[in-house]
């Protein structure tokens, strides 16, 4: 079973089984995936330079527009604009994020410093985005309710809700345990003192 992340002398630490390990890898890749756009072949090469996305458009994906909300609910322009200027940068430096996760992966042991903690903070919280609109959260009793599916026996083996309601808390506990081991480092003053070269997330032997 994965150990929680904590702070410690050499930095923000983790362990996880190799079923975990792929779990992980998993989702973060299906989130990249969400997240690339699909690249019109006429794209003009300037627009690509500046990170301007001309055509962006609110997405269909109701899983995608939790990732990538309106700026605004009553201006359309407003939104309109928000997302031709930002939407290009905004996916690009969430999937960085899941990538920079996922190569955390390549041991069972993590070791973060503080941009290694920011990448997976980052990717864990789009995962469970992603999770919630998928198992339609929405409310405080949506939530209640899927925090209760809390035993792997009990889920068949064509039962997705359940099993995503399984991964769903999962990411939720990893991501709690990954805040309270970045404020333990914060109120230490051990921020900027990770070992060196662990900024990538990747796993140490």
């Amino acid at each position: 079973m994965a150990e929680p992340f904590t702070y410690g002398r050499r930095g923000i630490s983790g362990r996880f089984e190799d079923a975990e390990r792929e779990l992980l890898r998993g989702l973060f890749r299906d989130v990249v995936a969400l997240l690339e756009p699909d690249d019109a072949p006429e794209e003009d090469p300037l627009a690509a330079l500046v990170g301007i996305s001309p055509d962006a458009t609110e997405p269909e994906d109701p899983a995608l527009l939790r990732l990538l909300p309106n700026v605004s609910k009553d201006d359309d322009e407003e939104t309109r604009e928000f997302r031709r200027l930002t939407e290009r940068s905004l996916r690009e430096g969430k999937a960085g994020a899941l990538r920079a996760a996922s190569l955390g992966l390549e041991s069972r042991d993590v070791l973060l410093d503080d941009a290694g903690a920011e990448h997976w903070a980052t990717a864990l919280t789009d995962v469970r985005l992603v999770l919630a609109e998928r198992l339609g959260i929405h409310s405080e009793q949506d939530a209640e309710r899927i925090h209760g599916v809390t035993d792997w026996s009990d889920v068949g083996d064509d039962d997705v809700d359940a099993y995503l309601a399984l991964v769903y808390n999962f990411v939720t506990w990893l991501q709690t345990t990954l805040v309270d081991a970045m404020l333990a480092s914060y109120r230490a003053g051990g921020r900027g003192n990770g070992p060196e070269g662990a900024g990538s997330g990747r796993g140490q032997d």
